[in-house]
């Protein structure tokens, strides 16, 4: 018989350690069912959730970034990513490719999922079309032995620590036109049933991801308006967030402000910019549902682009918006 480890630690456990995975339940920000995080900096890190983005700008691109879960509350735990990915020629074709680590923690939980990343890129109406896939290795682990358990005997939960790990796969597509993009990526495609010690099992569920962005240029060549969108669903939950950023940049000199929309969820505040060739931003996310605006997650994210010289020049070069 199947075993809900996550419902059972919250009757179960120290009260502290309840009250933030029910917030994570009903905020979205943190399901366990579906799996993934909930990024604020989602438009600056698309490789993490479609592996059809890696490879679209010219540049070697490193990204990280870290998530705090429900500030105030001990265990809250945070999610920690970072990733890369570059683009090559080989003849006349494009191809892109990447790798990224994301740790994602919550009480006695803790999430991991490694990738690898492989995009096609080919020209298409104009603009270019990516096809990506990608290859995961999942890891469930729990500290069974911080439990602090009402009935030290309950065989639903376990007593000791206990892990475990399953292969997956994710794939995706991107399209880029001018000033605009848009892209479908699916996670978890092969759905596994990963089994944590004897008793114990997380179900994975598929998690579907639609996002689109436009520039638009403002009669102040200095100035951008960079509204872009993105829209998760794994067959139960569906989460959308809106976001807009007025940027300003001058040669290399980057500075923006934005506010982000999710709603029924949060609403998020964003500040950042480029200097000396590093970009950095910060975010706060402030929830409008369940415990309140204090609660909320600090997100931070750094950035860097190498230029690289794998393919000839001329005829395969293009633009990246990803980081306007």
């Amino acid at each position: 018989m199947k075993t809900n480890t996550k419902n059972k630690l919250l009757k179960n456990t120290r009260l502290h350690t309840m009250l933030i995975l029910l917030w994570a339940w009903c905020s979205g920000v943190f399901v366990y069912a579906q799996q993934e995080p909930a990024f604020a900096h989602y438009w600056e890190m698309e490789p993490q959730f479609n592996p059809a983005a890696a490879g679209r700008s010219p540049q070697l691109s490193i990204n990280a970034a870290y998530q705090t879960h429900a500030t105030g509350y001990e265990d809250a735990g945070g999610t920690m990513y970072a990733g890369a990915d570059m683009a090559f020629a080989i003849g006349k074709t494009r191809h892109g490719v990447g790798a990224l680590f994301q740790n994602d923690e919550i009480g006695l939980f803790s999430h991991k999922r490694i990738s690898v990343q492989y995009a096609y890129h080919l020209k298409l109406w104009g603009g270019t079309l990516s096809i990506g896939a990608q290859a995961d290795m999942l890891s469930e682990s729990i500290e069974g032995s911080k439990a602090d358990l009402a009935d030290g005997n309950d065989p639903a939960f376990p007593s000791t620590d206990v892990s475990g790990s399953k292969f997956d796969a994710s794939a995706g597509l991107f399209y880029t036109h001018g000033a605009w993009r848009v892209g479908l990526s699916a996670l978890h495609l092969t759905a596994p049933t990963i089994l944590l010690g004897e008793t114990n099992e997380l179900e994975t569920k598929p998690l579907y991801y639609f996002t689109a962005g436009y520039n638009i240029r403002t009669r102040t060549p200095l100035l951008t308006i960079a509204p872009s969108v993105l829209m998760r669903y794994d067959g139960t939950d569906f989460r959308a967030d809106l976001t807009a950023r007025l940027i300003y940049a001058q040669d290399k000199k980057r500075i923006y402000g934005g506010v982000g929309y999710s709603p029924l969820h949060s609403v998020t505040l964003f500040v950042g910019g480029t200097f000396h060739g590093v970009d950095i931003s910060y975010s706060y996310e402030a929830n409008t549902e369940g415990i309140g605006i204090g609660a909320g997650n600090h997100e931070v994210t750094l950035g860097y682009r190498l230029d690289l010289d794998l393919g000839k020049k001329g005829k395969n070069r293009h633009q990246s918006v990803r980081f306007l």
